[in-house]
């Protein structure tokens, strides 16, 4: 079992690479791809900010993201 400071930029990485996923798909990609870069945009501001219980709800909704 990974901890959070393992898992996080590993779900990080997958989630930007869905997101080019979605880039890729054009116009009807474009709500997908606005929700990632959202959860993304959450997921590196409460890793910068070290916000450990910010940093679990953003990574649980990083892993749903499919």
């Amino acid at each position: 079992m990974l901890s959070l400071g393992e898992a996080y930029p590993q779900e990080q990485a997958r989630c930007r690479e869905l997101l080019r996923e979605y880039e890729a798909i054009g116009v009807s990609g474009r709500w997908g791809k606005a929700v990632i870069e959202e959860v993304l945009s959450r997921a590196d501001k409460a890793a910068i900010a070290g916000d450990i219980v910010a940093m679990i709800g953003v990574y649980q909704e990083m892993k749903a993201l499919k």
